[in-house]
C-alpha cells in the first residue's frame, strides 16, 4: 500500500494543494511562484524519491515569507499524515552532500520531538526570486509541522546557490532514509510509541 495524502489549506496569505506520495520515483510537479524555491523543491523531490504535486498561490505581491513558509507547514503536516503512528519505519536518517565547494551535512529524527538546528549562513539577500533568510524558514515550519527534530550543518560553502541546493539534497536523501521501512512493523523506540 502506498503512503500518501492530498492536504489543501487556505488562509488569506495562501492558498496551497498539496499531493504527497513517499513511495514514488521523485516525479514532481510544483508552482509556487517562486522559481528558486520550486527549483530546490523539485531537487528534494528527485533526491528523496517523492512524488509530488504542489500548487500555491500566495501573496507574493508583498514578498515570498508567506508561501515558501506555508509550504513548509502543507509539506511537514503531509508527512506526519503519510506516516501516522510511525510504525514500520527507520526513523533516523543522515547524510552529507557536496556541492562544488560547498558541503551539507542533515541529520534527522522522526521522533514527535519537533527541533530545529540550522547553522547555515548566506552571503547575498537572495537567490534569484528567494529570500536567503527564508530557507531557514522553511525548515523550520517542517520541522514544526512534521514534528522531527531536524539539524542542518554547512561545513563550508561560498556560493549561496551551492549551498541552498546542497542542503535540499541532503534533505531529500535523509528524509528518504528516515521514512524507509525498516524490517520490523514497531516503532523504533523502548517507549514503544513516539
Amino acid at each position: 500500500m502506498k503512503r500518501e495524502c492530498r492536504i489543501k489549506r487556505k488562509t488569506k496569505e495562501t492558498d496551497i494543494s498539496l499531493y504527497l506520495c513517499l513511495d514514488g520515483k521523485g516525479s514532481c510537479n510544483v508552482d509556487t511562484g517562486v522559481g528558486f524555491f520550486d527549483h530546490m523543491l523539485e531537487t528534494l523531490c528527485l533526491h528523496g524519491g517523492f512524488d509530488m504535486e504542489l500548487s500555491c498561490k500566495g501573496d507574493l505581491t508583498v514578498d515570498c515569507h508567506h508561501t515558501v513558509e506555508d509550504v513548509g507547514i502543507v509539506l511537514g503536516t503531509g508527512f506526519a499524515e503519510t506516516l501516522g503512528d510511525k510504525k514500520g519505519i527507520r526513523r533516523y536518517g543522515m547524510f552529507s552532500v557536496p556541492m562544488d565547494e560547498a558541503l551539507a551535512i542533515c541529520t534527522l529524527d522522526i521522533s514527535n520531538r519537533p527541533y530545529l538546528v540550522f547553522n547555515v549562513d548566506f552571503n547575498a539577500p537572495k537567490i534569484g526570486d528567494l529570500d536567503t533568510q527564508m530557507v531557514k524558514e522553511f525548515f523550520y515550519a517542517f520541522a514544526m509541522s512534521a514534528r522531527v527534530t531536524l539539524h542542518l550543518n554547512l561545513a563550508y560553502g561560498e556560493n549561496d546557490h551551492h549551498i541552498a541546493e546542497a542542503l535540499f539534497k541532503a534533505f531529500g536523501h535523509t528524509l528518504k532514509q528516515a521514512v524507509a521501512k525498516s524490517e520490523s512493523d514497531e516503532v523504533l523506540s523502548t517507549k514503544g510509541s513516539l
